[in-house]
């Protein structure tokens, strides 16, 4: 396997231990990647544990099938988890799952292969499918949507307070020659940025907005963490591990409503005995420990939250 598909987990032990794993569960890693949390997992299961992975990567997938041929414990599904119910439904695991783990954001891997479009420090195809066997190329996008589009989703998903400036600057520039490289792209957004932040690269935010509008990031997470909620066992845990704070905000939005659980009207008063939450938090948001920044800085951003099903 080569250098290319290495990839550092982050907060590997630390979200592997909060799965609080029983030798004879069954976990699903939502975002297998390269596996690294799935390695660990696989290694505290005895054999009648199960491990699904789902990733919608092919390259992840095919990883998946390479790595663990040999185990009839691990099934790997191809696939968002977007989709994590209707997987679990096909499995007849909904309710019966003890442990749930996903490591959003993009890998490694991802990021190093030019040919994947994710990154301004490589040239490439300006990509950045996470399937890059469906749905709409960056390029493709850039092509034809609007400028005020364009700035909505540099505003909203990188929050990036350039995003007019650069929306018009790629309109400007698709009129002469098509977008179609991660260098082009990149170029575009310096000439467009007057000011630099220390130590950022100025496309920084408008790669990581673009992919995650292609690749309807939040609206998945969205979409899985209720699932994901439905699918546990009681005393099942939900393992998150964010980089944006856009996903953070959608996670903890998310455990606040289940630990609270009130329906009830904003001003009614309500004794706690009648709140019956459906979660409980376990312990507090844990970020990386300086030493794995220092060893991987992708984690300087990472923020875990774990919630357990009652």
């Amino acid at each position: 396997m080569d250098s290319q598909q290495l990839h550092d987990s982050v907060l590997l032990q630390e979200a592997v231990d909060a799965l609080g794993i029983h030798e004879n569960g069954v976990i699903v890693d939502g975002t297998f990647g390269r596996g690294g949390h799935s390695k660990l997992i696989m290694a505290q299961l005895s054999e009648q544990g199960r491990l699904i992975a789902i990733d919608k990567d092919p390259q992840a997938v095919e990883y998946a099938k390479q790595a663990f041929a040999d185990d009839d414990r691990f099934t790997i599904c191809h696939d968002s988890f977007a989709n994590l119910g209707a997987q679990l439904q096909r499995l007849d695991l909904t309710g019966k799952v003890t442990g749930i783990l996903l490591d959003l954001g993009v890998s490694s891997p991802q990021l190093d292969q030019a040919e994947r479009g994710f990154s301004f420090m490589k040239d490439g195809p300006l990509d950045m499918r996470m399937n890059n066997q469906q749905g709409m190329s960056a390029a493709s996008w850039l092509a034809k949507a609007k400028e005020s589009e364009i700035k909505h989703v540099l505003k909203v998903y990188g929050e990036e307070k350039f995003a007019s400036r650069i929306a018009r600057k790629i309109c400007e520039m698709r009129e002469e020659a098509p977008i179609v490289t991660t260098r082009q792209l990149a170029k575009i957004i310096e000439e467009a940025t007057p000011k630099r932040d220390p130590g950022k690269h100025p496309a920084t935010r408008s790669f990581q907005a673009i992919r995650i509008f292609i690749n309807s990031e939040l609206d998945d997470l969205t979409q899985c963490l209720e699932q994901a909620f439905e699918s546990l066992a009681v005393g099942g845990r939900l393992v998150v591990i964010s980089f944006h704070s856009l996903e953070d905000r959608i996670v903890k939005r998310f455990f606040k409503s289940l630990v609270k659980n009130d329906d009830f009207p904003k001003d009614l008063p309500v004794q706690a005995s009648a709140i019956k939450p459906k979660l409980k938090l376990i312990g507090k948001p844990l970020k990386p420990e300086q030493g794995e920044i220092a060893d991987n800085v992708r984690s300087r951003s990472a923020i875990m939250r774990v919630a357990e099903k009652l």
